[in-house]
């Protein structure tokens, strides 16, 4: 319950970034201000004015980590959005109708698997975060790079989970009673096979989120994800990388930031895990 009242919170405050900016009085996230450095050109600590210090262009750290708040949410669930859909659909496929189409949809999920994610990763958000993107500018630099990324290799996990589940759900006595009575295989996927999935895709779609905004802050980290000046969690880390010593904050705030947010997506999906489980439920 803690989980989820962090993460409501969260998204409030992912969603009002610009009110509570303007109501705490800090500058706007883009915003560059010479005299909050040192006389060495420094970034300079919590203070009044800037309550989380500022960065390396005197940028309000504090506007940054909310407005990177946004940016790690709304990458991590329409990508996980994504992924599920897709996840869900090749997994029923190939778990209810088994033979040659599992075969070649197991096949080419276990080839995706082979591939080094994040290496994959970096590689094809280098390739289409430059000029127009790929695909005829349909995958543009910025956030839908970093979506398109996270989405194409992840659904691999869900399809595989789903696919299990399918296959034995497929041979309980409520199936063959609804094929006896003549019911076709596409009413029997959407209407008694899909609804027995709901939960487990609950809980494992609350599971991939976590995993998904520390994708997105890796691929940022690495310098080929959300591009500047957009505020970003994993940017913020890597800046932060080499001034670390003289400018804590700069990493801690951004790191605490990203650590409770994993931290509670997963103790969420944890919890889902066990409030959804009928036989966790019986064992209690």
């Amino acid at each position: 319950m803690a989980a989820f009242a962090f993460v409501v919170m969260l998204i409030i405050v992912a969603i009002a970034a610009p009110l509570i900016v303007k109501l705490v009085g800090a500058r706007p996230p883009d915003q560059q201000a010479t005299k909050y450095l040192d006389s060495f050109g420094t970034p300079t600590g919590p203070s009044k004015d800037n309550v989380f210090g500022v960065d390396t262009l005197g940028r309000d750290l504090f506007s940054r980590v909310l407005y990177g708040a946004r940016v790690s949410l709304q990458v991590a669930l329409i990508a996980t959005a994504i992924s599920v859909f897709i996840g869900v659909v090749f997994g029923m496929i190939a778990g209810f109708y088994r033979g040659w189409v599992d075969t070649v949809i197991s096949r080419f999920i276990d080839v995706l698997l082979a591939f080094p994610i994040l290496l994959f990763g970096i590689g094809l958000a280098s390739a289409c975060s430059l000029g127009n993107g790929c695909l005829g500018g349909l995958i543009k630099p910025g956030l839908t790079v970093v979506v398109f990324v996270i989405a194409f290799v992840n659904w691999t996990y869900i399809a595989r989970i789903v696919r299990g589940q399918v296959l034995s759900l497929r041979e309980k006595e409520f199936i063959e009673a609804s094929r006896s009575l003549g019911a076709s295989n596409f009413r029997i996927v959407f209407r008694e096979v899909l609804p027995n999935l709901v939960a487990p895709i609950i809980v494992y779609t609350t599971l991939i989120i976590p995993q998904n905004i520390l994708f997105e802050a890796a691929l940022s980290f690495l310098g080929v994800g959300v591009q500047p000046p957009q505020a970003s969690w994993g940017q913020m880390l890597a800046e932060a990388t080499d001034i670390f010593d003289s400018a804590w904050w700069y990493m801690v705030f951004p790191g605490t930031a990203l650590l409770l947010t994993v931290l509670a997506f997963n103790l969420l999906g944890d919890g889902l895990q066990d409030a959804l489980n009928p036989r966790a439920g019986r064992n209690e």
